[in-house]
């Protein structure tokens, strides 16, 4: 795995379509129990180079139940975006994560971790690409579904404050769905 990493740190692929530099922004370890499959590091995680180190990352650990420390001990949570590096601005909000690191990366990094017990999709991104057609129409209707892709997947909406109209819209997320999650979580990492 540490080979692994070493690689996907020098990755120069996107480097000249990445406005900001290229800085990969990724996390595992072999006893990584969950995954979460994040869309790309945006502008706060690019400068401090720590994953999900931002509002949608405090989000994202009180959605879990989980503390800091856990969140970022690697052999609880690998932590491996869609995009490895940070897209740069778009018209409304970050550009999409670069198609490339997927792909290329992301089957090497899951072989290694043999000891998965769930893997959270936290946006469009990872559910369009790793649940393909059995996604539903929207995200939301895909969330709803939550338990049809268990126990390998957990699909979420994205954590960002972009997403506030979102969850003030879909109460039921945080009524129904967010206690299994957090259920779920206590219950792999305290294993």
């Amino acid at each position: 795995m540490k080979q692994l990493l070493t690689e996907i740190s020098k990755c120069q692929v996107c480097a000249e379509m990445l406005p900001n530099g290229v800085r990969p922004i990724v996390s595992a370890d072999t006893n990584s129990r969950i995954a979460i499959i994040g869309q790309a590091p945006g502008s706060v995680v690019h400068r401090s180079g720590i994953p999900w180190d931002d509002k949608s990352g405090d989000r994202l650990r009180e959605w879990l139940g989980v503390s800091k420390p856990q969140f970022y001990n690697p052999e609880l949570f690998a932590l491996i975006p869609m995009g490895f590096c940070y897209p740069g601005k778009g018209k409304s909000g970050d550009l999409p994560p670069r198609k490339e690191c997927a792909p290329l990366w992301h089957p090497q990094l899951l072989e290694k971790l043999p000891n998965l017990k769930l893997t959270i999709l936290a946006g469009a991104y990872g559910q369009a690409y790793y649940l393909g057609t059995n996604a539903k129409r929207t995200l939301t209707e895909t969330v709803q579904a939550y338990e049809e892709y268990l126990p390998d997947y957990f699909p979420l909406p994205h954590p960002s404050p972009r997403n506030n109209i979102w969850l003030k819209r879909n109460e039921w997320f945080g009524d129904g769905v967010l206690p299994v999650l957090t259920q779920m979580v206590e219950i792999i990492i305290n294993d």
